[in-house]
């Protein structure tokens, strides 16, 4: 996510082309995010970490270990995208020496529709992180926590679970 707003949709006066405003700064922040269930598609939690600037592979293996510790141990069966920094060599590792406790599937390319965190980024950009004036990272990084509660729903992440079809 950008400082630079994003615009879904604008409007102008005819004869009058529309100015969005922007601070022209380049900062970003990533989030990694998790929708944990039951194999059922019950007990549904989020988990969302947000990183400063672009996400690498070191963050991806952080996020996972702060994961399995909130989950006590407990088998975790991760479908993932083909993220560049999910397929990275340190991560490949990270799953091989937690085999036992994790298992890692990728989902097919070019399939986000079969993807249910892609159905939570999408509700995020459109509702809660659209049409905000720039005002910085700081406001970013709240927004993005706001939108984090709500979408924490149970009923909503058991809906992105349906709409991806694999439940």
């Amino acid at each position: 996510m950008s400082d630079r707003p994003f615009v879904s949709r604008t409007w102008a006066l005819k004869g009058k082309t529309p100015v969005i405003s922007s601070t022209g700064s380049w900062k970003n922040l990533s989030i990694s995010g998790m929708i944990v269930c039951t194999p059922g598609g019950n007990r549904t939690r989020l988990f969302l970490r947000i990183f400063p600037g672009s996400m690498h592979a070191k963050d991806i293996v952080r996020f996972l270990k702060e994961v399995k510790r909130v989950l006590n141990g407990k088998k975790l069966l991760l479908l993932w995208d083909g993220l560049p920094a999910h397929r990275a060599k340190i991560v490949r590792d990270y799953g091989v020496y937690e085999n036992t406790r994790l298992r890692i599937e990728r989902f097919p390319a070019y399939a986000p529709e079969l993807n249910p965190i892609e159905y939570l980024w999408s509700a995020m950009k459109r509702k809660d992180l659209a049409h905000h004036p720039p005002a910085g990272i700081g406001a970013l990084r709240r927004r993005i926590r706001r939108s984090r509660y709500r979408l924490s729903n149970t009923r909503l992440l058991k809906r992105f679970l349906k709409a991806s079809t694999l439940y």
